[in-house]
């Protein structure tokens, strides 16, 4: 199986995960590729400099953190302009700094899902993780553990 991780990390936060992920998958002999989304400028100027090509890929793995209570905008981007999901498992996460996932996260995560419903995809398994809650590890072994046990 083919897996993709596409990442968008301000902080380094989401990366951090997704770097988990991608060594439990590799770890139990799946090929994963690191798929960076890159963008320029802020707010209404924001814009995509690398959106990394889907279509190889059998399984997806979309991680960014929340900005402002959303989604963040370059992730939300990426995922409008994406090419289709379909046939394609897919899953996601979340990073954001506040402490309960109703601040912001649980909110990013049905963007995800909603983008992914236009594109014939829908969500295997979705997480949250809080980064300055005390839970924060368990929140990631939760994410890491579940994706890798449902592929």
């Amino acid at each position: 199986m083919n897996v993709g991780i596409a990442v968008y990390s301000k902080t380094g936060n989401s990366l951090s995960v997704a770097e988990k992920v991608k060594k439990d998958l590799e770890r139990k002999g799946f090929s994963v590729t690191m798929l960076a989304i890159e963008a320029s400028g802020e707010g209404p100027n924001t814009k995509l400099i690398n959106a990394p090509d889907i279509s190889s890929y059998d399984t997806l793995v979309f991680a960014s953190p929340v900005q402002a209570f959303s989604l963040a905008l370059p992730m939300k981007l990426y995922l409008e302009n994406m090419a289709s999901l379909k046939d394609k498992k897919v899953f996601c996460f979340v990073t954001q700094h506040l402490k309960k996932s109703w601040m912001g996260g649980n909110h990013a995560v049905k963007q995800i899902k909603e983008e992914c419903i236009k594109k014939e995809g829908s969500i295997s398994y979705s997480g949250v993780v809080n980064w300055s809650s005390s839970k924060r590890e368990d929140q990631i072994n939760e994410i890491v553990k579940t994706i890798s046990s449902r592929l």
